[in-house]
């Protein structure tokens, strides 16, 4: 059996709030990837022209409430 069926076995296996807690640990870990890459993007000024054109458009008033 690989490992990766071993581990949807056990999965299966968990009690109800054994996998609520699992599955809420999974998405911490994923966001937090998210986090880190976006730090990242920022810090090395891959999100600078998209900030700019964002604020661009806001002083153009082209915008509107939602």
């Amino acid at each position: 059996m690989s490992k990766l069926k071993a581990i949807e076995k056990a999965i299966l296996s968990l009690p109800s709030n054994e996998f609520e807690q699992l599955k809420q640990w999974f998405f911490d870990l994923d966001y937090q990837g998210w986090d880190e890459q976006i730090e990242g993007d920022i810090a090395e000024g891959h999100l600078e022209a998209f900030a700019e054109e964002a604020i661009a458009e806001f002083e153009a008033g082209h915008c509107r409430e939602i």
